[in-house]
């Protein structure tokens, strides 16, 4: 991408902590602190209908039970994703991908989806994922940034809609990742934001990819990040950083 249509800050998870992730509430408070882009974790039901959700399993953020990705989306549909987090947000539901895809698009807000399969279906929501953006921002001028920390899951995306952009996730910079990010090509490499240096900034500015960085939630880490001259800040704290 010559040119970099995506802002510099990016709300995690719709609004981070202070509303409950991956959720449409999320998304309303991150904007309401005048966020325009978002990141959000996409996965599978059973019967392969793209919904919201960051864990395997369904405990911690639902009160639901099991691997979501095991169930079919009429019953994902009908959980509560929000009293875990606070009375305020009970009752509020998990939203399919398609949900979030039309509030963005009609409210011209941006997104970094991240592909987050289900173990074993790696494959098949990297492509379903993919298939679905490029059928819903097919009008939109600014697709979103697919990105994933499976490779096997951009693979997937690549070969489904290679028009869309992609990105390389990573927790860790394990040997070879910068040969398989470049095979992937990808605009952009999303780290850890510890594992920026000024060797590795350089090195993928220099390959034509941008830096971007999760999870940064004090002054200190987003300073040296803009001193490094990155380029995307993912972060949790809506309610500390303007993003104008």
């Amino acid at each position: 991408m010559k040119h970099w249509p995506y802002p510099r800050w990016i709300a995690h998870r719709g609004a981070g902590k202070v509303a409950p992730e991956n959720t449409l509430a999320a998304f309303r408070f991150g904007a309401a602190q005048g966020y325009r882009m978002f990141e959000c974790d996409v996965k599978l039901s059973a019967d392969g209908v793209p919904f919201l959700m960051h864990d395997a399993t369904l405990e911690r953020t639902t009160n639901g039970v099991g691997l979501g990705g095991d169930q079919p989306w009429d019953q994902l549909a009908r959980l509560d994703a929000g009293s875990w987090h606070s009375r305020a947000f009970a009752g509020e539901p998990l939203p399919t991908f398609e949900n979030v895809a039309r509030f963005c698009i009609a409210n011209r807000y941006l997104l970094n989806v991240e592909i987050k399969p289900t173990p074993g279906h790696e494959r098949q929501t990297g492509e379903v994922v993919a298939q679905y953006a490029a059928r819903l921002w097919a009008k939109e001028a600014v697709p979103p940034l697919l990105t994933s920390f499976r490779p096997e899951s951009l693979q997937a995306a690549q070969a489904a809609r290679p028009e869309l952009p992609r990105g390389l996730l990573l927790d860790t910079l394990w040997e070879g990742w910068f040969d398989v990010a470049r095979s992937l090509d990808g605009v952009a490499i999303v780290c850890n934001h510890a594992l920026w240096d000024a060797h590795t900034v350089a090195q993928v500015h220099g390959a034509g990819m941008r830096c971007l960085s999760y999870t940064v939630n004090d002054e200190w880490a987003a300073q040296r990040l803009v001193a490094l001259g990155t380029d995307g800040i993912i972060t949790d704290r809506v309610d500390l950083f303007s993003p104008v």
